[in-house]
């Protein structure tokens, strides 16, 4: 196999900001391309262009070319245009969004009447937050710094077609949008104590809630975003209970909390609280099920020696666990309690960082490190510092050693499913930007397989084990989307985007991280199967969001991997297994 490291050492500056008309149509387009056109074979890259049919429309679109990808995550520069005559026209973001609905709706024989209000919505999210953020902000020392990369993420998934779709009053975003840098207090309540639910994995765990506020005699904290209040304090169950004196609303806290990439999840430098926004948010109302709030705690029950297991033997890792929550039981209409208020003012306590983070280092969200553009200085461009390519290659190894075996034993050792995309990974880099830790967060995406945990999962009733589990294979498909083709791929680019020529060698050692391990742990044939350039699963998100399905039942697209010795040796020879397709 031909060298990967005689590449000339070029660095090139991350481009600026794209516009929310460009963001729009090169989010839909990524999709297209991934999801529609691609695995059709209706695309080709042909001198510097990507040309793309949607054949069902009879149009062919294109776009200039920064940079090709070996799994086809293209780089995409300046607009899109379409084939008119003999020429080439521009096509706006809007234009675009229609081809999509009609070939969609063409290949499918199904009609989706909310998709352009979907996309016309994340092209104003996209705007207010470009238009909020027009350079990346200061920050003051590693909290803010941490704070600064989880508010960040303007564009949002660049491999979703509507990333940045936002429900809910539009005025209010930019009270409580994290990408408005924004920090406020929660809404402190009290409730009567018997009408407190709370389940906790150990005794003192709910005691962050009880810290926040002075409450009177007999009654029970219960901090509420205040987004959320709004939304339901005019309900009549809690009408109700305010006016009896159930709930009393003791106006804004004292503490101010940040919005975290997430939106509902806020964080005051000590304690991550997970509440309920019943506000759509690309694809879902965000509100805690019941499920979700008794999941969340259980599995922090459950897993208690499998973490401790991870953390013996990858202590470069840790994962950030949800030891309790707490709601209100109020009487509903029939009598019983009002499931929509339970769910409603349901909080779930994570883990805050201060036991986490290594002494010195400063965690950034993984999704600002990897952004396609340096929107924090937390991107990869500024903790490199153009340090050199052989630094940049330095800097790889050591973040996949961090981020691969753990997620891998997970799996393999106790069929744990681990979702460790972008958005659930902090990194914490030290003092020279190199990674020394990573930890992994969010229960919510976080499935056992129920054939190496059949034990585990009796101890729980049916409705809160059902939903946590994944079959082996749809497991797998999981682990693989995230830790690889979102992750890892996306964070790839964004190290080859400065150093160009040097995709194959970055994944030549994303190759050795998995040959590592499977030399260490028996290969099992999943895993020989990854080594030998089987497809890599992408999650369908544009197909998923037209078909309006859960993200549980996402489906999954194959896209080329670039994993297999023989794919690497191709690509080094210049065989660009996409300028055919």
């Amino acid at each position: 196999m031909p060298s990967l490291d005689t590449v000339p050492d070029r660095s090139v500056p991350p481009p600026g900001l794209p516009t929310a008309d460009e963001a729009v149509t090169h989010t839909l387009l990524n999709c297209l391309l991934r999801e529609v056109s691609g695995p059709e074979h209706q695309t080709a890259v042909v001198d510097g262009f990507l040309l793309l049919r949607l054949p069902r429309c009879s149009a062919l679109l294109r776009i200039a070319l920064r940079r090709t990808s070996l799994t086809g995550a293209h780089r995409f520069s300046g607009p899109v245009t379409e084939q008119a005559g003999d020429g080439w026209s521009p096509v706006g973001w809007l234009r675009l969004a229609e081809y999509v609905q009609a070939e969609l709706t063409l290949r499918t024989g199904v009609a989706n009447d909310e998709f352009l209000r979907q996309v016309a919505s994340s092209h104003h999210g996209m705007s207010a937050a470009l238009g909020a953020r027009t350079r990346a902000p200061e920050a003051d020392g590693p909290f803010g710094t941490y704070l600064e990369s989880e508010q960040s993420l303007l564009l949002g998934h660049r491999f979703h077609p509507t990333p940045k779709a936002r429900g809910g009053d539009p005025t209010a975003w930019a009270t409580y949008a994290p990408e408005a840098g924004v920090s406020f207090p929660v809404r402190a309540l009290a409730v009567r104590e018997h009408l407190i639910a709370e389940e906790t994995a150990a005794p003192d765990a709910a005691a962050a809630l009880d810290r926040l506020f002075d409450v009177p005699e007999g009654y029970r904290q219960l901090p509420v975003h205040p987004w959320q209040f709004d939304l339901l304090r005019d309900t009549p169950a809690l009408a109700s209970a305010l006016e009896r004196g159930d709930v009393l609303d003791l106006g804004a806290g004292t503490k101010p909390f940040a919005p975290t990439a997430s939106v509902r999840t806020l964080y005051d430098g000590g304690t991550f609280l997970k509440f309920s926004l019943n506000v759509r948010i690309t694809n879902c109302v965000r509100k805690n099920a019941e499920y979700e709030l008794s999941g969340a705690v259980a599995l922090t029950r459950l897993l208690a020696p499998v973490l401790e297991d991870l953390a013996s033997r990858f202590p470069g890792s840790a994962v950030l666990r949800e030891p309790a929550y707490r709601s209100a039981r109020l009487p509903g209409a029939g009598g019983g309690t009002d499931r929509d208020l339970f769910e409603g003012l349901g909080v779930i306590v994570r883990e805050g960082l201060s036991g986490a983070v290594p002494p010195g280092a400063t965690p950034l969200l993984a999704g600002a490190v990897a952004d396609e553009y340096p929107t924090s200085s937390g991107h990869i461009s500024r903790l490199l510092a153009d340090g050199g390519r052989q630094r940049a290659l330095d800097w790889w190894e050591s973040y996949l050693r961090l981020l691969v075996p753990p997620v891998l034993a997970a799996y393999f050792d106790h069929g744990v499913v681990l979702e460790p995309h972008l958005q659930n990974v902090l990194v914490c880099v030290d003092d020279d930007g190199m990674p020394v830790r990573v930890l992994f967060r969010d229960l919510e995406g976080t499935k056992l397989v129920p054939e190496q945990n059949r034990d585990r999962l009796a101890r729980l009733p049916e409705d809160i084990a059902a939903p946590m589990t994944y079959d082996a294979q749809r497991g797998w498909d999981r682990v693989v989307y995230c830790l690889l083709v979102n992750h890892v791929a996306e964070l790839l680019a964004a190290l080859a985007d400065l150093y160009p020529h040097t995709e194959c060698a970055l994944w030549s050692r994303v190759r050795a991280a998995l040959r590592e391990y499977a030399d260490a742990h028996g290969c099992p044939p999943r895993l020989s199967a990854l080594l030998a350039g089987v497809p890599l699963p992408a999650k369908a998100n544009l197909l998923t969001r037209w078909e309006r399905k859960a993200d549980r039942e996402a489906g999954y697209v194959r896209l080329p991997s670039p994993i297999a010795e023989d794919v690497l040796s191709d690509a080094v020879r210049g065989d660009d297994p996409w300028s055919t397709r």
